[in-house]
């Protein structure tokens, strides 16, 4: 095997593939990046088992060939590697090492045979599976399911159906519709957009949380349209020359429609910005364990607090439009400041019904988006 290719074509491809490699792996070929150089271009893979991705780079091949090499290793030499530098690499017959040329720096890898680089099933998700449901969704789309959803992933592993985003087809007003939700049990957030062409047989799926990382950041100032193939099992990613394949979590989730209220009668708008950056200002001497802020509404007039034995005490009060009768909740901070993060619009209108049940919050700049966030109790 050898090939020439420019250092920041293979950086860039490098960096795609090697973020899924974990740093510490009893398996050693899963420290190693898949190089597969041949038809004027090199082939990039790398996996977790769970998880693969392999990019496609132009490169100038002179003897085709495969073989693996650490994917870390390989990153960090050629991030250190002069821009606009030629990458030679050829595999070194005599001691079978790996050889990267590029200047005068000359490094030597060793290798591990591409024979037992793991493979996800290629059949399960491809263009020939007839059991796979495949549709083209705009990049930008998915990168909106993706960003306002994302926040509310669980991170507690016993209920692992809740470590992902839950994708599937919903009617609205008779509507198809694609709907990605996540929830930790103590906010949930739910969006949609109307249904691919070819969407509206998918299975729902819960895509898992180090999948919508990685495809978050791939798909991140992407213009184009991202090929979809997806099976109760695994679901497939294609856009540009990278292609993610990933295992989904096998389990139910909840019947999230049962939290999200339908009767809070009490309504409240208030300036999304104004809003954030009060419940950042106040709950800065918050307790570190709780994040605790109080919210008394009155006729027009909201008043964030915290309370803090060990640190004192911190108030500021807002304008809204409020006319209902006067309540008082208390919200984490985090949590109440993550939501308003996702609000494109000016304001965000919250429906309360009283200070033990949850807050339904919505965006007046985006109807397809709700999310619930649950009380919590404050002194």
């Amino acid at each position: 095997m050898k090939f020439t290719i420019e250092r920041t074509v293979l950086l860039r491809s490098l960096s795609h593939v090697q973020s899924i490699v974990e740093r510490r792996t009893t398996i050693p070929i899963l420290s190693n990046v898949l190089l597969q150089a041949g038809d004027a271009r090199l082939d990039l893979t790398a996996t977790d088992l769970d998880m693969a991705v392999r990019e496609s780079a132009a490169a100038a091949v002179t003897t085709p060939g495969s073989t693996t090499v650490p994917a870390h290793t390989l990153h960090d030499i050629v991030r250190k590697l002069p821009e606009g530098a030629q990458v030679e690499i050829s595999l070194d017959a005599d001691s079978g090492r790996l050889l990267l040329k590029a200047g005068r720096s000359q490094f030597y890898l060793s290798c591990l045979p591409a024979a037992d680089f793991p493979a996800m099933d290629p059949d399960s998700t491809s263009k020939t599976s007839e059991a796979a449901t495949q549709f083209v969704i705009a990049a930008g789309d998915l990168k909106r399911l993706i960003d306002k959803t994302r926040f509310a992933i669980s991170t507690e592993e016993t209920r692992y159906y809740l470590n992902g985003i839950y994708l599937h087809i919903a009617k609205t007003s008779g509507v198809n519709m694609l709907r990605a939700v996540a929830t930790d049990g103590h906010r949930l957030a739910r969006v949609e957009l109307p249904a691919p062409s070819g969407a509206e047989a998918l299975p729902g799926i819960i895509l898992p949380r180090k999948a919508v990382l990685e495809l978050h950041k791939l798909i991140d100032g992407m213009n184009g349209d991202v090929t979809v193939s997806a099976t109760p099992a695994k679901i497939r990613f294609a856009f540009d020359q990278v292609t993610l394949s990933t295992k989904l979590i096998d389990g139910t989730f909840p019947d999230y429609s049962r939290v999200i209220p339908t009767t809070n009668d009490k309504l409240m708008e208030v300036d999304n910005q104004l809003l954030r950056q009060a419940v950042d200002r106040v709950s800065t001497i918050s307790s570190e364990k709780s994040r605790a802020v109080k919210v008394n509404l009155g006729k027009n007039q909201m008043i964030v607090s915290v309370r803090n034995p060990d640190q004192g005490s911190a108030t500021e009060e807002l304008a809204v439009n409020y006319s209902a009768t006067p309540i008082e909740i208390g919200f984490n901070a985090r949590y109440l400041l993550d939501v308003a993060a996702q609000i494109d619009g000016e304001n965000a209108i919250f429906e309360f019904c009283d200070a033990h049940s949850p807050a339904l919050i919505r965006d007046s700049g985006d109807e397809s988006a709700q999310y619930v966030l649950m009380p919590m109790r404050v002194a």
